[in-house]
């Protein structure tokens, strides 16, 4: 957010921040060979996924990295080589990709396993229910993984629909669903562990929606002023890192000081990547129309 502040980055971005618990507790579970699809909020994701920091910089930078090429940027950005098929800015957009992925593994051979992640408001898009639909019907070893963070865009997801939990969904389809804290790391890796060995042993897919909160508003520039006074500051004390905080903080003073190293280190590691980024140079213009397929 200060890189975008400060006119480094272009365009709008959506940070995760509140949410990692569910990148992390997902991206346990799977192996290389798995792919793995995320939203345009999927930063933590492709952190989760294993993408070099200084790399995923330079890409929102806009600069020439050695993921896009800057032509990714905040919305867009993948990487073959660690199985993350990218983000994706459109809706939902990201679960017909996702189960493509899965019917190609269905018939190669490699037992390979399809994740996505979408928010809470993608489940009423029309993509979103044929592409579960079919992932059902084939078996496809797909599991859809549902970032509820209690808003979709600007308006609150309880006025939207009229079925909670959001996992009874996957009722329509005959296909296992689940709900769980989101803001629980080990809740995240036990449900899609589970739903992930079932994908890859010919189970068929699942759907698991993880509860959490946004820390930040639905893009850079959101105001948030349809939030209730106070809500952010609750959101900020039921966090996967506030939770851990709390935990070591009833362990004793070893394990805080152990938390706090943890995150001086984390910060050295972010300030060098974003310095690393900088020094890469921008694309060239004459190379604008490459990559590009009609």
């Amino acid at each position: 957010m200060e890189l975008k502040l400060a006119g480094e980055i272009p365009g709008s971005i959506h940070l995760c921040s509140g949410q990692e618990a569910i990148p992390v507790g997902a991206c346990r579970t799977i192996e290389p060979r798995d792919a793995v699809t995320a939203t345009y909020r999927g930063h933590g994701w492709a952190i989760a996924r294993g993408l070099s920091l200084v790399d995923l910089f330079a890409e929102l930078l806009g600069r020439d990295s050695a993921l896009c090429g800057g032509r990714g940027a905040s919305l867009y950005l993948s990487s073959a080589p660690h199985g993350f098929l990218g983000e994706n800015s459109i809706v939902g957009g990201g679960v017909p990709i996702a189960a493509g992925a899965a019917l190609a593994a269905l018939y190669d051979g490699s037992s390979a396993v399809s994740i996505v992640s979408i928010g809470d408001g993608a489940l009423s898009q029309g993509a979103v229910h044929e592409a579960l639909n079919f992932a059902a019907v084939y078996a496809l070893p797909l599991v859809v993984v549902v970032e509820n963070n209690l808003y979709s865009e600007m308006t609150p997801v309880r006025t939207m629909v009229r079925i909670e939990p959001l996992s009874r969904r996957a009722d329509a389809y005959g296909i296992p669903g689940e709900t769980v804290d989101g803001n629980d790391v080990d809740q995240v890796q036990k449900a899609v562990g589970a739903a992930v060995d079932r994908a890859r042993n010919g189970g068929g897919p699942s759907l698991i929606e993880a509860m959490t909160e946004r820390l930040m508003g639905h893009y850079s520039g959101d105001a948030q002023q349809y939030r209730p006074k106070g809500e952010v500051a609750a959101a900020r004390e039921r966090e996967p890192l506030a939770r851990l905080r709390k935990v070591a903080a009833m362990q004793g003073q070893e394990w805080i000081r152990r938390l706090e190293a943890i995150d001086r280190d984390a910060m050295d590691i972010i300030d060098g990547a974003v310095a690393s980024a900088r020094q890469i140079p921008f694309p060239d213009a004459a190379t604008a129309t490459e990559h590009v397929y009609g």
